[in-house]
């Protein structure tokens, strides 16, 4: 596999919204996008509004009964289609994805990889997501699974091949037609594999309106010809959909934020551990909400394992996003790198100490972008910082004595996404996994992503299951049929 260049990179001037197979004009003008290193004009994104909306929906009924009335096999071999053109063109759209949103070029192999096995993986599945049958009293009972219609689907800036891959397999394999509204502040790499898509899906059926969420976005939801309800994003945007799914009586799928637990056992190896840990609150910039950034350490490790932890933070290369050797790169933009550096602040004003990090870096030629030090951050576990999403490389540590008390403390947060534990003894640990709170949990290693295992949260992290074969229950509905084999006999009605 070969590994592309900026200057392999040749970006359209504009990108309007993409609708009925073709890229157009959007209603309400244009959004610079922003190289988030340097700073630098990438290119143009339509402000998708209202009438951009309308158009979409209704390209995307027009198709819907056409596409939902596609044979299985067939749905299963463009899905199969669409991760291989995925696959053949991923160096470039990496390198698109890694200027527009400031993360490290090495990190996008792996979002790359979840995309294209989302693809696989529902192509295949789908051949086997079958109803039930079975011979009643002079009959047969038949339940089978029909698609929802039009689904509008939101996702954010961080991870957007991944997000995309995550809304568009499941929907599309179960026969919905869709509007995906992708985030404002990087989505040059979702526009880009749109035009691809024209070359493999009939017209409609996957439309991609990019802009803000209070126009765009709020425009879709709000949309009357709407069907289902798809958001991925923070807690409070997250109500407000549910809200509306509510008010019009929706189907609604919610992944939202999280503060994930790390629990380290005192029976590990500390290096591995260390590293382990390390990757669990660094990688994609701490811009994720499954990160493990509450590391809950034992009592008898905890001083070695602090030391550890800060010489192996001191040893992260922070450079320019590009550089497959850098391995912590630039913030989405300024908005973001002031919210992480408030949290500091923050965490200092409630007594917390920080042990390494805290501050914003110069790179040499992206003096843009907001490269923060990974940050560790001794505090307990009442404080703000250990219970809001930083979304920045910053993790809090934390000393725990007790099994009971660990897991209390995890669960002490009003997220349920993800969380992890390191130990050698793997009856304590599926002991503790079972009475963690939380959709995915990670033992002795973090951010295990396993295809078709169901991906989601608990409390306000969310609702529905992504990921997996759970996933098409969301964008399906069953229909029971009761066919009698004759009329009843006359008279028996008296």
């Amino acid at each position: 596999m070969g590994t592309a260049s900026i200057a392999d990179v040749n970006l359209d001037e504009k990108y309007g919204p993409f609708i009925n197979g073709e890229v157009g004009e959007p209603a309400n003008g244009y959004i610079d996008a922003i190289n988030a290193a340097n700073g630098k004009l990438l290119a143009k994104i339509g402000r998708g509004g209202q009438e951009d909306v309308d158009r979409a929906v209704k390209a995307a009924n027009a198709a819907f009964k056409d596409w939902s009335n596609t044979l299985i096999e067939e749905r299963s071999a463009l899905l199969h289609k669409i991760a291989d053109t995925l696959e053949a063109n991923q160096e470039r759209l990496k390198m698109i994805e890694c200027m527009d949103t400031g993360r490290a070029i090495h990190e996008f192999d792996l979002d790359y990889q979840l995309a294209v096995y989302q693809f696989r993986y529902f192509a295949s599945a789908i051949l086997t997501y079958e109803g039930t049958s079975r011979p009643v009293q002079n009959g047969h009972l038949i339940t089978k699974k029909e698609p929802l219609g039009v689904c509008a689907q939101i996702i954010p800036w961080n991870v957007p091949m991944i997000m995309t891959a995550f809304k568009l397999a499941p929907a599309l394999a179960a026969g919905n037609t869709l509007v995906l509204k992708p985030a404002e502040d990087a989505c040059l790499s979702i526009m880009e594999f749109a035009k691809l898509l024209a070359d493999i899906l009939p017209k409609g059926v996957v439309n991609v309106v990019p802009g803000y969420g209070t126009e765009a976005g709020q425009a879709l939801i709000d949309h009357p010809n709407v069907h289902k309800l798809a958001f991925t994003g923070s807690v409070e945007v997250g109500r407000l959909v549910g809200k509306t799914a509510g008010e019009r009586i929706l189907p609604v799928t919610l992944e939202l934020g999280g503060k994930a637990p790390h629990i380290v056992f005192p029976d590990v190896d500390i290096d591995r551990a260390v590293e382990n840990a390390t990757l669990g609150y660094t990688f994609f910039n701490g811009e994720s909400c499954i990160l493990g950034t509450r590391l809950l350490i034992h009592d008898d490790i905890y001083d070695e394992f602090i030391e550890k932890l800060i010489a192996r933070a001191k040893e992260i290369k922070i450079g320019d996003p590009t550089d497959r050797s850098t391995r912590l790169a630039s913030l989405i933009n300024e908005k973001q790198g002031k919210r992480v550096l408030g949290y500091f602040d923050i965490a200092r004003k409630e007594g917390a100490k920080i042990l390494y990090g805290g501050n914003r870096v110069t790179v040499p030629g992206n003096e843009h972008g907001y490269f923060i030090e990974p940050t560790i951050i001794e505090a307990e576990p009442h404080m703000r910082i250990a219970q809001e999403e930083i979304f920045g490389p910053a993790a809090t540590v934390t000393r725990w004595r007790d099994v009971d008390e660990v897991i209390e403390m995890a669960n002490d947060v009003e997220y349920g996404l993800a969380a992890g534990i390191m130990t050698e003894d793997l009856e304590k640990a599926l002991d503790t996994a079972n009475k963690l709170e939380a959709g995915s949990v990670w033992i002795n290693s973090y951010f295990n992503f396993q295809s078709g295992a169901p991906f989601g949260g608990y409390k306000n992290s969310g609702v529905g299951r992504e990921y997996s074969q759970e996933a098409l229950d969301h964008y399906t509905q069953s229909k029971t049929i009761v066919a009698a084999y004759q009329l009843p006999p006359a008279g028996f009605f008296k």
